[in-house]
């Protein structure tokens, strides 16, 4: 089945998984930690940050964090999340087509966990790319291709995302301009996660992290 990936896509997806209490309590992912973990804070961009975990993970450690995302049901859960976590002040929601929106700045960190927008992924990674500021850092972790099955992510598709929404490392770094970026992290992970229930997933990640060189 193909996605739109819609707003009303979205909110239907984020409504229909707070109700089957599925969603909204995830951990952040652990590769941001691994990856960003040792940089100094500086301003951020989670770009189709969901429920917040990664956004909030951030703003916990100093960052000033601006956190978009198409989903008004994803983003009040979100904030209700940063209130509770006491790091409201660290961050700024913003409602938005990922697509479309363009931010009026660019930033230390833009990172993307597993966001589908209504544009051909790869398109949509082009994007965000062109919001990291010199010198500054893009991670982007995504879904593997040609593992369309049991990614458990904490989305809520049953069977994986569909084979729009997935990358490989290769055709991720094959966007990233040599002479513009230092692709420090390409990786294809895979890996066991307890999911709703207590079931067992295994996913297939794409890890890509890179560096806009600064200008010569």
């Amino acid at each position: 089945m193909t996605h739109e990936f819609d707003k009303g896509y979205w909110e239907r997806h984020w409504r229909e998984g707070a109700a089957a209490g599925a969603m909204g309590g995830n951990p952040p992912n652990p590769y941001l930690a691994r990856e960003i973990g040792e940089l100094a804070p500086g301003t951020a961009l989670d770009a189709g940050c969901g429920a917040g975990a990664e956004a909030i993970w951030l703003a916990g450690r100093g960052w000033r964090v601006t956190a978009a995302d198409i989903s008004s049901e994803a983003l009040a859960r979100a904030a209700e999340r940063a209130a509770a976590a006491g790091v409201s002040e660290g961050l700024r929601w913003v409602e938005a087509d990922l697509a479309a929106w363009t931010p009026d700045e660019r930033f230390d960190l833009v990172t993307t966990h597993y966001a589908h927008p209504a544009m051909p992924q790869l398109e949509f990674y082009d994007r965000v790319a062109g919001w990291v500021a010199p010198g500054g850092t893009l991670l982007i972790v995504g879904h593997l291709h040609g593992h369309g099955h049991g990614h458990g992510h904490g989305h809520g598709e049953e069977h994986g995302p569909p084979a729009e929404a997935s990358v490989t490392a290769a055709a991720v770094t094959a966007r990233l301009d040599e002479t513009a970026w230092e692709i420090v992290t390409a990786e294809e992970e895979h890996r066991t996660i307890t999911g709703h229930g207590g079931a067992e997933k295994l996913l297939h990640d794409v890890v890509v992290r890179a560096v806009r060189r600064t200008a010569m």
